[in-house]
């Protein structure tokens, strides 16, 4: 599933290439799965505009008309974009297009069709109708603290929660309480203000890196426990070298925690 870091990718990718272009045809496979409203009313109301602006919300990536309206972008478990002009170009598993007065079109591309294409009055009524929490990579100490406060659930879980915190899926949330040092089980309301500010500074650590780098995360450092997961390992495993920590050399270890698969290290995440 696209997690934050790729649809930051995207935002960035639809910045630079179908801003400020007039949109003149809009064409989808199947509107009753794809759309999120009556294809002839998103077809009116997009024509003739132009997308002049992004925001991302966690997962979800928002384009402002010339005319107020949002499209939103949801983009479901194997979600991408495509900006190309000959036929020839066209990108396999397109399911919606915007086309643009440039000849040029964007494709909204997906093989599992579990994305969604939206049109919104503003980005807070959209933000309000999916009760996201605020972005995880803008969120504060402070802030984070007051939604945590009273949980009595393990943080992994916690975390995972979109209505408290926008943008990190399941992976994500292993490796960072794994740079922050802390348990997957501990109790989100137990933790103490320097484990919040560190929980803070390794969200924003690692979903920097994870954005710096395109989303393409073989290319992660090191010292991430993504190497570690199962299924970034070599199907050979004589070729395995990952499974231990970085720092300590301790083997890493899978367990369940809000029935999700967790991974972290016993020694630097202690309980």
């Amino acid at each position: 599933m696209p997690e934050l870091p790729e649809v930051e990718t995207l935002r960035r990718y639809l910045e630079q290439t179908s801003l400020h272009q007039k949109i003149n045809g809009f064409t989808t496979e199947d509107p009753k799965r794809q759309l999120a409203l009556p294809p002839e009313e998103l077809h009116e109301e997009i024509m003739g505009r132009q997308m002049v602006s992004t925001t991302r919300i966690g997962k979800h990536l928002l384009v402002a008309l010339d005319n107020g309206k949002v499209i939103s972008l949801h983009f479901g478990m194997t979600g991408d974009l495509h900006y190309y002009r000959i036929p020839e170009d066209a990108p396999r598993f397109e399911r919606a297009t915007f086309y643009f007065d440039s000849g040029f079109k964007l494709a909204f591309v997906d093989s599992r069709k579990f994305g969604r294409i939206g049109l919104w009055d503003s980005e807070e009524a959209y933000i309000k109708a999916k009760a996201l929490g605020p972005d995880a990579l803008e969120i504060s100490a402070d802030v984070l603290q007051k939604g945590l406060q009273k949980r009595k659930s393990p943080i992994k879980p916690v975390l995972l929660d979109q209505k408290l915190l926008a943008g990190i899926g399941n992976w994500l949330v292993d490796e960072i309480l794994y740079q922050a040092g802390i348990h997957p089980e501990t109790i989100a309301g137990e933790l103490t203000s320097s484990q919040l500010q560190n929980l803070v500074n390794a969200m924003q650590e690692v979903l920097k890196t994870a954005i710096d780098k395109e989303a393409v995360y073989r290319e992660l450092p090191a010292t991430f426990l993504i190497h570690a997961r199962e299924w970034d390992t070599s199907p050979h495993p004589e070729e395995n070298t990952h499974k231990h920590c970085y720092r300590c050399q301790t083997e890493i270890l899978k367990t369940t925690v809000g029935g999700r698969a967790t991974y972290f290290c016993p020694s630097c995440q202690v309980k």
